[in-house]
């Protein structure tokens, strides 16, 4: 070796460790500014480096930059990336994916990071292998972690946004979100423009007369001129059959509301006499109960809430029905006795509506019952049990986690959004004024009175699949069969168990891992005691976490709910609500009291007018839609995990997911209305709409 190629390596360093930083995709994931990045090793430190190739390619959207870092000592084991920015011109704000750096001997280290930059100064990132609390030896990083967190917890504050509710964030609209859980530029855009894309679709800016009612059903078909939808015409042409009204029961957008009735509530005036032409085994209604064969839904949560009141020109109207099924010898679940009111008041009766009935009178009896339904679904099913539950999570997540945690890992991909959709809903969908105030029979005080109700029946084992299912008594494919929310719910379910089992077990050794991690027992902590503390039933929610099997069930409900029970429950929405007639989402006549009193001028006065309907149309439309580039159920992405045994869990997962969507695909083929919104290919992976 010459005395010039000695002097060369003097000059830059016996020792190389090459750096590759991956700025993100999204739009104005870039920056001019100035980003500074600093090695830091078990042994040493690397000098604060410029992260720039040239001015006109420092750090683009999309793009990798590589450096070369010289020491004239090697660091040691890598432990962090420091980064820093400094404010060129103007402040800059920047995405950065993940930082890859080889060291000298040819190992490799990844920091994932996957956050933006905005105003700090300084973000550190730990090395990405996952790891629990207690396995942090070196002070360094504990005081890392605890500084993340402690910086965590002063952006994600509770929030209690309407007294009794569930938590939240302490932010009054989406600008105040922290950065990273806001919606990006695309999905922002995205967004908005669903919704002139709803108007011009639907032709709803070509209604006449808004504040009327319709003349017919046929004068409904106007906002179909333009649907290319199978299902909601499918739902226009067959609504009226009970075998159509009773199947939405087990797999429409509510699919929640049945359950084994094995004796008639007391104020449900329902007689042998009144079903017997129902019943087609020949056997008496007892008889059908105690077999098994009889199913009821009940919508006593909406006794004594007060109509929407927001509009002084229009009258709205509730009910709290009862309505009983059947399942027939054909395996039809159909309704057979349907009751509006629930009198307690001596001299006074409480109709029962049955199939027998004048058309009218069992058409308007049903369009009751599904108003009913739709209500409970938006605000309970599909608000409180989907959206705000999974926010609490998401808090919980962000205070309680390090981003090192094998759980954040985890959660991580299945919080996307959730915040910021809540946030916009707060803003433009429940607030006072809002769409639900406009188009829905609970809008107004109504909203504050059912979540505050529904809050009543919110406990942790009803947020488990499998004992929902129990719960209601319709875990059974043989006493009922066809109910295949019930079928797809349970193999999405045994995939996501079977994924999050295969996680803990690489990082968790025994039962006794699990009480030692005071992340996990702070995260599951602060979900009870914080996030759920206005819940009646919070303390059925763990508080503490003491074995493996715990730590799974609690994972797969945060998972599952997140994704495959808001995908149940939220993209049919237009598929059985757009034809109005088949669930109104308000009523303007009061719910009839006697038989033999309603015609097709009642009804049409009954129905929302063209408005609501309008309103009503785009909204649900909105909500139906999947958003570009969505993510699906098991599609990660961005790598949070780096190690080998985490990243074969997710194979397999997708294996799994893969082999239930084959199963659900073939059995769709041999039906007249297929059952999608539980195949995993349709399952967005967080509550993001």
């Amino acid at each position: 070796m010459s005395i010039g190629q000695i002097l060369e390596l003097v000059s830059e360093g016996m020792f190389t460790y090459t750096v590759s930083v991956v700025t993100g995709n999204q739009v104005f994931a870039g920056t001019l500014n100035y980003i500074y990045l600093t090695l830091v090793g078990k042994e040493r430190s690397s000098d604060r480096t410029l992260l720039d190739k040239s001015w006109f390619e420092r750090l683009d959207r999309g793009t990798v930059v590589s450096i070369d870092i010289h020491v004239e000592e090697t660091l040691g084991e890598l432990l962090l990336v420091k980064l820093e920015k400094e404010k060129f011109l103007i402040n800059d704000d920047w995405y950065c994916r993940s930082i890859s750096v080889t060291a000298p001997a040819g190992d490799c280290f990844e920091f994932p990071c996957y956050r933006w930059i905005a105003d700090q100064k300084e973000l550190v990132l730990p090395e990405g292998r996952g790891r629990l609390p207690q396995d942090e030896k070196l002070s360094i990083l504990k005081e890392c972690r605890h500084l993340e967190l402690e910086n965590r917890r002063e952006k994600f504050r509770w929030n209690e946004w309407k007294s009794g509710f569930l938590m939240s964030i302490d932010a009054n609209k989406s600008s105040e979100l922290p950065l990273d859980v806001q919606f990006d530029t695309a999905k922002a855009v995205d967004f908005s423009l669903n919704a002139f894309k709803a108007a011009e679709n639907l032709g709803l800016n070509k209604l006449e007369s808004l504040f009327q009612s319709w003349k017919d059903f046929a004068d409904f078909e106007k906002v179909f001129i333009t649907i290319k939808n199978t299902e909601s015409e499918y739902v226009m042409q067959n609504w009226t059959k009970d075998a159509v009204f009773g199947y939405q029961f087990l797999n429409g957008c509510n699919p929640v509301m049945i359950k084994k009735c094995t004796k008639l509530p007391d104020k449900f005036a329902v007689t042998q006499e009144m079903v017997e032409n129902s019943l087609d085994r020949g056997t008496t209604l007892q008889e059908e109960l105690k077999a098994g064969n009889i199913y009821i839904a009940d919508y006593e949560i909406l006794e004594d809430v007060q109509p929407n009141d927001t509009d002084p020109s229009t009258q709205q109207y509730l009910a709290a029905p009862f309505c009983l099924f059947y399942k027939n010898g054909q395996n039809e679940f159909i309704p057979i006795a349907i009751q509006l009111s629930r009198q307690t008041t001596p001299g006074e009766k409480n109709t029962v509506f049955l199939p027998t009935d004048d058309e009218y009178d069992w058409l308007l009896a049903k369009m009751w019952v599904k108003s009913s339904d739709y209500n409970i679904h938006q605000l309970i099913t599909h608000l409180l049990r989907t959206h705000l539950i999974s926010e609490v999570f998401t808090i919980a997540m962000f205070r309680q986690l390090s981003a090192v945690h094998p759980v954040y890992k985890l959660l991580i991909p299945h919080v996307r959004f959730t915040i910021a959709i809540n946030t916009a809903a707060r803003e433009t969908l429940i607030n006072e004024g809002g769409v639900f105030g406009k188009v829905d029979s609970t809008g107004g005080i109504g909203i504050e009175q059912v979540i505050r109700k529904g809050m009543q029946t919110l406990t942790y084992k009803s947020l488990c699949f499998p004992e929902a299912m129990k719960i209601r008594n319709v875990d059974s494919k043989e006493d009922l069969p066809n109910y295949y929310y019930r079928d797809d719910g349970m193999m999405v379910w045994e995939a996501v168990k079977s994924f999050v089992s295969d996680v803990v077990k690489i990082y968790y050794s025994s039962d006794a891992t699990v009480q030692g991690d005071e992340e996990i027992q702070a995260f599951v902590q602060d979900v009870c005691s914080y996030g759920m503390k206005n819940c009646p039933n919070n303390g059925e929610f763990p508080n503490a976490l003491k074995t493996r099997e715990q730590l799974v069930e609690y994972l797969t409900i945060v998972i599952f709910t997140a994704s495959a029970q808001h995908a149940a429950i939220n993209f049919g929405q237009f598929d059985w609500y757009a034809w109005i007639p088949n669930t109104p989402s308000t009523m303007r006549k009061p719910p009839p009291t006697e038989k033999g009193k309603v015609d097709m001028k009642y009804i049409m006065e009954s129905l929302p007018d063209r408005g609501r309907s309008s309103l009503h149309l785009g909204t649900i439309w909105i909500l139906s839609q999947f958003q570009d580039n969505e993510l699906f159920l098991g599609v990660y992405p961005d790598k949070y995990f780096t190690e080998e045994p985490a990243m074969e869990a997710i194979k397999n997962f997708r294996k799994k997911l893969v082999d239930v969507t084959k199963t659900i695909r073939s059995r769709n083929e041999t039906l007249e209305l297929p059952y999608w919104y539980l195949c995993p290919d349709r399952i967005p992976n967080s509550v993001a709409i």
